[in-house]
């Protein structure tokens, strides 16, 4: 049979070092002289077919990889790239676009995702200079959504239960037999099923990232600065991006978001969503949650997670036939920023709202790691009964203020009995006392009680100053 050659010397290399190998330990391996291993590194030697299977057989690399078809689409992004009329003309022709993509594929990669931002940053702003070309057409411009606002609106109106992860995750768990190990059990399963080491790497080293994967030499780096709940979470994101790939496609493509990034975001957040379902399977969290009442600090040390994690966790509890108190989870930062929004059955906009500087979860900040509970009462009369607390995130260095947030965790008033926190509120006197609520409202410029304190905006609804010969408890009262 006559034997097809094949250049791959930096293919050859980059595997080399990514095993931790010398020219001498490979060749020997091999069965093949140093020297002879060093010409086909430089390209001057072909691979023939024998040494190919030598290689998938004795160092597990898939032919694919070493034919080189593995890079193709590498390749074709790359011309792609080249081809943009910005870049026209820098490159004689084809050859060092080859050159590139077969001797430095992680450059390569960067790239592609530079080119990437640059094109989507293009649109944005071709977008946004025909909104302002069009005279008398403003107010459009507060109106646009940036694919992040697009992914929040479609997740926080549904709720917040994906059954197809959720069958997922229960199956790998399974698979997977953690015990009380469920990080060691990640780990050994990526190295065994797909060669991916997790490793930690300290701040210097890796200053911006929470996690990144390596895909060529197969190793996931996870940031100091996480606490050892987030570094599960994020080993287990890896795990359940790789295992439920289709599951999660599918998940993205039922959103119908209408931009790549959007559908980038959302499917990072089905990967967040496929984690915490993987690290409390489903059974197993709500069999539990109803025994401890939905307490948060002993669902959270029970199965070694966060506080927000096993929070958001209640927030998915609505299986049919299975189904737990419909909570809704709101997370704030110290400024008011909201960061995320969810529920069993979508969150309440019209209902709470929740934006009411009243609401404890302002309150936390000033009270850390302490569990807040109230009762509060909406202007239409709803009542729900709130849980608030601050939240520990990425470790910061001396000299750097990181973001803190807080979560509020709610459900209607009349789950209260149902939970471990219901007995904390305050209630009247009389034969059947009831919680005595706060008046709050779904957001000051929405909410028309008068004399409120916490008052920052003025309601759209009432006119102010209508009397001169009388001022309010706020600059924004009316009468």
């Amino acid at each position: 049979m006559a034997e097809q050659k094949i250049f791959a010397g930096p293919r050859i290399r980059r595997i080399r070092n990514a095993k931790g190998l010398t020219q001498t330990a490979m060749a020997e391996g091999l069965g093949i002289s140093p020297s002879y291993l060093n010409l086909i590194e430089r390209n001057q030697r072909p691979l023939t077919v024998q040494l190919i299977l030598k290689l998938s057989a004795v160092y597990k690399i898939d032919v694919e990889e070493l034919q080189g078809e593995g890079g193709a689409t590498t390749l074709a992004s790359l011309k792609e790239v080249f081809a943009d009329p910005l870049l026209a003309g820098e490159l004689p022709g084809d050859q060092e676009v080859v050159e590139i993509a077969e001797a430095a594929p992680n450059a390569s990669a960067a790239i592609l995702k530079l080119h990437r931002a640059y094109r989507e940053q293009a649109e944005r702003l071709s977008d946004l200079s025909a909104m302002l070309a069009r005279e008398g057409h403003s107010p459009a411009l507060s109106g646009a959504k940036l694919p992040m606002d697009e992914v929040r609106e479609v997740l926080e109106s549904r709720p917040n239960h994906h059954p197809a992860l959720e069958e997922e995750a229960e199956a790998f768990h399974h698979l997977l037999k953690p015990g009380d190990d469920l990080m060691g059990a990640l780990k050994a399963w990526l190295k065994a099923e797909h060669g991916v080491v997790v490793r930690p790497l300290p701040v210097a080293t890796m200053p911006n990232w929470r996690r990144r994967y390596d895909r060529h030499s197969q190793r996931l780096f996870l940031s100091e600065r996480l606490s050892p709940f987030d570094q599960l979470r994020e080993v287990a994101m890896e795990a359940a991006t790789i295992r439920m790939n289709v599951a999660i496609a599918a998940g993205v493509n039922g959103l119908k978001l209408s931009s790549d990034e959007a559908r980038r975001i959302a499917r990072f957040e089905l990967a967040r969503y496929a984690a915490h379902a993987l690290m409390m399977p489903y059974q197993a969290f709500h069999a539990a949650a109803q025994r401890a009442r939905y307490d948060i600090d002993v669902l959270k040390s029970r199965f070694s997670v966060s506080f927000e994690q096993a929070a958001n966790r209640l927030t998915t509890l609505c299986r049919p036939s299975l189904e737990g108190v419909p909570f809704f989870m709101l997370e704030v930062d110290v400024a008011g920023h909201r960061f995320r929004r969810a529920g069993a059955q979508g969150f309440p906009q019209q209902r709470f709202g929740g934006n009411c500087p009243k609401l404890s979860i302002h309150a936390a900040f000033s009270q850390p790691s302490q569990v807040l509970v109230e009762a509060v009462e909406m202007p239409g009369g709803a009542e729900f009964l709130t849980i608030s607390r601050t939240l520990e995130g990425p470790q910061g260095a001396f000299s750097e203020r990181p973001r803190r947030t807080a979560i509020l965790l709610g459900c209607d008033i009349g789950f209260r009995d149902e939970t471990i926190y219901g007995g904390a509120l305050p209630t009247s006197g009389g034969k059947t006392p009831q919680p005595v609520a706060i008046p709050v409202g779904p957001a000051c410029r929405l909410c028309e009680r008068a004399g409120c304190l916490a008052r920052a905006e003025p309601p759209i609804t009432r006119p102010l100053g209508l009397d001169e010969m009388v001022t309010g408890l706020s600059a924004f009262d009316f009468q």
